[in-house]
């Protein structure tokens, strides 16, 4: 009896030895950090690009100027039409990898994984080359008779919406695969021998039951494509979305309290996505 209880107070006191570290490390490098950012979108900017110590809640009001709302309009329907396009591509991806065999299934595992070896930038720069005036695929169609000039793809929303997907479409096809390669078959094979057609079966039995990792996926590729600004900058051109407004009013401007308040927004937003997963019955996106 003894010993059971001395061993699940040693269980305890190991793991909070696991617990102290991860707890620093979530206040030095988030918790900080955020309240440092939420402090200054308080305060007031100063000459010569400088901060004042003049607390304000006027960064907010500018806020609900009708230009900085369509901004965040335009970079929630582009997150939105990101997301849509990930799960309409990414779902049938996650779906055969995991009914793949073995063999196939490593190799197509592996098409996913690879691009993150290679930094997002270069990747980017190879679509850019792809799509520019004089690039391959205005070649390719002009060689076949399919134009006369050069498409003019790049700066363009498709060019942007295309890079977006491009970038992001690894956070769907993992979690659909893990819900996919997770879900109990049996249920799948009982509504066929009840005389389910395929399509039927599928619809009723295995989307809802793979409607956990649709959802994480979602989050996962919704989140990150709003505050993703280096692809309207490669892609876009002059397509201003949130992550290019606090960029430009943190590093061109210089208008920290404002930029400040932007970031806190946007982390609102984010927040806010997080906590109707969660209620939803989302389970821990850091586990597929």
């Amino acid at each position: 009896m003894s010993g059971g209880k001395g061993a699940k107070m040693a269980g305890g006191r190991g793991t909070r030895l696991f617990i102290v570290p991860m707890a620093m490390v979530a206040v030095l490098f988030v918790a900080i950090p955020l309240c440092y950012v939420l402090v200054i979108s308080f305060m007031t900017r100063g000459d010569n690009s400088t901060v004042q110590a003049i607390f304000t809640a006027e960064n907010y009001r500018r806020l609900l100027d009708p230009n900085y709302a369509r901004v965040f309009l335009n970079s929630m329907l582009l997150a939105l039409w990101t997301t849509l396009l990930a799960l309409l591509l990414g779902y049938p991806f996650g779906y055969c990898m995991a009914r793949a065999n073995r063999r196939w299934r490593a190799l197509l595992m592996l098409l996913v994984i690879v691009p993150f070896w290679t930094n997002a930038l270069v990747r980017l720069y190879g679509w850019k080359i792809l799509l520019q005036a004089n690039g391959p695929v205005n070649t390719v169609l002009r060689a076949l008779g399919l134009i006369d000039q050069p498409l003019r793809m790049l700066g363009s929303y498709g060019s942007v919406l295309l890079a977006m997907v491009y970038c992001l479409i690894p956070f769907m096809i993992l979690p659909c695969h893990s819900a996919v390669d997770k879900m109990d078959w049996s249920c799948v094979e009982a509504a066929r021998d009840l005389g389910a057609k395929p399509w039927y079966a599928f619809l009723t039995v295995t989307l809802p039951l793979t409607l956990p990792g649709i959802s994480a996926g979602c989050v996962l590729v919704f989140v990150p494509s709003l505050g993703l600004f280096f692809v309207s900058d490669l892609m876009g051109g002059s397509l201003m979305l949130v992550g290019n407004l606090i960029r430009d009013q943190l590093l061109k401007s210089r208008d920290w309290p404002f930029g400040a308040a932007l970031s806190m927004l946007l982390m609102a937003v984010t927040v806010l996505i997080f906590g109707l997963y969660r209620r939803s019955g989302g389970k821990d996106l850091g586990v597929f």
